[in-house]
């Protein structure tokens, strides 16, 4: 079998369908990228034990079909560093699969694809739906990092595709954070509403992947198995079985005060503050007035602290709350858009951080629990 393709072709799918690969396997034959060629199409596998992804690119020249195993960082790093030439794959019955460029070559063995997992089918579909990939890109990158790490509740450890009649839900927490994204555009019949529970791994593949065309997406899942197909890829991965905690819950309803701040500003302000505030809590204190918020930290261990007071419009009393800095961080820095509220009640119940224009057709809330100030 013999098939040329171009290196830039070649080494951009490697690097894609790498991301699936898990740096320890028990199975060798997870260490490595299946090559399967039918026509004139390549089609390139990769997976670990959870996920499998699989996408397909076209060749310049085949000959002949069939498949072949090779270890993937043995191949990505040989292709990566080749010049923007076409590429000669041969393969033999030896076993030896032999590439062939404008002024050399290399070899390396292969392994049947026998040994390769197989992918696992759907069984009745519970939950589909289309979405942008755009859309589901950047409700992916502002919501996955609140999700937990908790091997005691593996629910958490996920991202929530909650798909109701209203809206399609995309949330994460790891209890003291919380993200929702209301997608109002999407919704569904009574009989296809469901949850599918994301982990974290697969969700940021998609973070990194999507947003390449300018395409739709379809998700769908039997409950067990969640299968996401796009223009490029398709990404088998096993989902967590159970039930997501009821989020809408805790999320208060009466937050009267509001704070509307220049998120950039904000976000600028707190990364210099916050190397000042103690290690282990990461504490700020933001101290709220009617036209004025002021960000405070301090360690008293290293006998650091800083200060800085920035414009902002408000509407409430007088109000000092203590918030994790390095969440503050993260969720203005997954907020894209000029000024962001903050919804406060008192300093002892949780905030709500929000765009103050919200996307068409969108809703982004996030909540952060708040810290005790010891005075």
């Amino acid at each position: 079998m013999t098939f040329i393709i171009s290196k830039k072709v070649i080494s951009e799918a490697l690097q894609i369908i790498a991301k699936t690969l898990s740096p320890k396997n028990v199975l060798p034959i997870l260490d490595c990228i299946v090559f399967k060629v039918e026509g004139n199409e390549l089609q390139l596998t990769a997976a670990d034990p959870e996920n499998m992804m699989t996408m397909t690119v076209n060749t310049d020249e085949a000959d002949g079909q069939g498949d072949f195993a090779v270890n993937a960082k043995n191949i990505i790093e040989a292709v990566k560093n080749l010049p923007e030439i076409p590429v000669r794959f041969n393969t033999d019955e030896e076993g030896i699969v032999k590439i062939t460029y404008q002024n050399g070559m290399f070899t390396l063995p292969t392994y049947p694809t026998c040994e390769f997992p197989a992918m696992t089918g759907l069984g009745e579909i519970t939950v589909c739906f289309n979405i942008h990939e755009d859309v589901l890109q950047e409700n992916i990158a502002r919501t996955v990092f609140a999700a937990a790490n908790d091997e005691l509740r593996p629910v958490m450890n996920t991202v929530c595709f909650d798909l109701t009649t209203e809206s399609l839900n995309i949330v994460a927490s790891d209890g003291h954070q919380l993200v929702r994204n209301r997608i109002m555009t999407i919704s569904t019949n009574d009989a296809n509403t469901g949850e599918i529970l994301l982990p974290v791994k697969p969700s940021m593949i998609l973070k990194n992947l999507l947003g390449r065309c300018d395409g739709e997406v379809h998700v769908e899942s039997d409950g067990r198995r969640a299968v996401i197909t796009t223009e490029y890829f398709t990404l088998n991965s096993r989902i967590v079985e159970g039930r997501y905690p009821r989020y809408n819950s805790v999320i208060p309803l009466n937050n009267p005060y509001v704070a509307k701040v220049n998120r950039t500003q904000l976000l600028n302000i707190l990364k210099r503050t916050a190397p000042f505030a103690n290690n282990a809590s990461n504490m700020i204190k933001l101290h709220v007035n009617t036209d004025c918020l002021r960000v405070e930290t301090e360690d008293y261990d290293f006998n650091k602290a800083a200060k800085e007071t920035m414009v902002c419009d408000y509407n409430g009393h007088e109000m000092t709350i203590g918030m994790k800095g390095t969440a503050i961080i993260e969720i203005l820095s997954n907020i894209k858009c000029e000024e962001v509220e903050f919804h406060f009640a008192d300093p002892s119940r949780a905030a709500l951080i929000m765009p103050a224009e919200q996307p068409e057709g969108q809703e982004i809330l996030m909540l952060q629990m708040p810290m005790l100030i010891n005075d």
